[in-house]
């Protein structure tokens, strides 16, 4: 898979990796868009479909199922086909699912938008294919900052919980799923056209089965799933079930829980390169320390209800940027501590982790929301007992290491 040049040519004198860094933020933006674009919608069908909260709670997580499973096999195909088929083949791939979601929701049948918000998760793939990408591209010593700002593209779900609500507003609701449809056909194309694989990348064929046997044979595989589940998991359950939360507890209405969503999801975007960066330069186990700390004290202040806008705006900023700065350390941590052949194999099961990271929390919300007292503060502690037990986890990892080191 992503292997350093051994040659005169090495990954910091590689002409274009801007450019194919840019591409594949691109490529994660959009699919990222596509794949939260029933989140943002959930109050919309909740009223048209007279859904309680464990059925609104279910349509959000049901894409997260499969955008997260499903990385662990688009991982191991990378390793084989590359980064430009790969994103390619799942950009156009994915245009499929939000017209058929957008059918589903024009017939009013609940049934068949789970059964096609699952297909949606094909979007959320993608993450598994620029990773691996991206680090060919990079050497070591840069690759913390190189894949936090391709994680950024986890901003999509910004732009979706933003412009989606506005968008079917502005120009009906089939009509805005045949955009973003559109959207991911041009963007496929323009991978196709303009995408290239670094030249010291060579294609890892060895069967499938075998390399992601191998891959979750080593330890680091599990321990760095364990702290993306609660990272990234984390910030894709606050980015799907906010929209909800915010009606429920603060009584906005679509458009403007999808403005302060989409506000969540930036601050979490932005911090996720710093978080690389800082990783970089003080390590990942420090950058997680310290976000998981984080996420743990605000997830109690979350609880507490502040009031708005300035209290609970702030709360959650400061909840996004925790969240945040741990997807981009775990994924540093990765990058120093994975088998260069094995990298697109490990980062498909850790992504798998963190979409299913995501895909529980919002579960847990709507079957212990409290209708009388509008309060999710039951599951909101369970979030801050899950950053302790990650945080007690990060600290282990690190002194052994430490000590394997010396």
């Amino acid at each position: 898979m992503t292997q350093q040049a051994s040659g005169p040519i090495g990954s910091d004198a590689l002409p274009g990796r801007g450019r194919n860094l840019s591409l594949a933020l691109l490529a994660f933006t959009i699919t990222f868009w596509a794949w939260n674009i029933i989140g943002p919608l959930a109050v919309r069908y909740a009223d048209e479909l007279d859904l309680d909260a464990t059925q609104t709670s279910l349509l959000i997580a049901t894409p997260v199922l499969v955008g997260s499973v499903g990385r662990i096999l688009t991982g191991a195909l990378t390793d084989r086909y590359g980064g430009r088929l790969m994103f390619t083949v799942l950009t156009a791939a994915s245009a499929v699912p939000v017209l058929l979601v957008a059918l589903a929701g024009a017939l009013g049948s609940y049934t068949l938008l789970i059964v096609f918000g699952f297909l949606l998760g094909i979007a959320g793939t993608t993450f598994a294919i620029g990773i691996p990408f991206v680090n060919a591209w990079y050497p070591p010593s840069k690759r913390g900052f190189a894949t936090g700002l391709f994680g950024a593209g986890m901003g999509g779900t910004a732009l979706s919980a933003f412009f989606t609500p506005r968008m079917v507003a502005w120009f009906g609701y089939a009509a805005t799923h045949v955009i973003i449809a559109v959207v991911l056909l041009v963007v496929a194309a323009v991978m196709w056209l303009m995408m290239r694989d670094s030249p010291v990348w060579t294609a890892n064929k060895s069967p499938v089965v075998p390399k992601l046997a191998a891959a979750a044979r080593l330890a680091v595989t599990w321990q760095m799933a364990v702290l993306y589940a609660v990272t990234f998991g984390g910030f894709v359950a606050f980015s799907t079930y906010l929209p909800t939360y915010l009606k429920e507890v603060y009584s906005y209405d679509l458009a403007d829980a999808g403005a302060r969503t989409a506000g969540f999801a930036i601050a979490a975007v932005i911090a996720r390169p710093v978080g690389g960066w800082l990783s970089d330069r003080i390590g990942p186990a420090v950058v997680l320390c310290i976000s998981l700390a984080g996420a743990a004290v605000m997830a109690v202040v979350i609880a507490l209800q502040p009031p708005p806008e300035l209290a609970a705006g702030t709360s959650f900023v400061l909840m996004a940027i925790a969240l945040g700065l741990g997807t981009g350390a775990v994924f540093t941590w990765v990058a120093q501590r994975a088998p260069a052949e094995r990298v697109g194999s490990v980062t498909g099961i850790v992504g798998a982790a963190g979409g299913l990271g995501g895909f529980l929390p919002p579960l847990v919300m709507g079957a212990t929301y409290n209708a009388e007292s509008h309060s999710y503060a039951v599951g909101l502690g369970l979030l801050c007992l899950t950053a302790i037990a990650a945080l007690g986890f990060t600290i282990f990892l690190a002194r052994r290491q430490r000590v394997v080191q010396a």
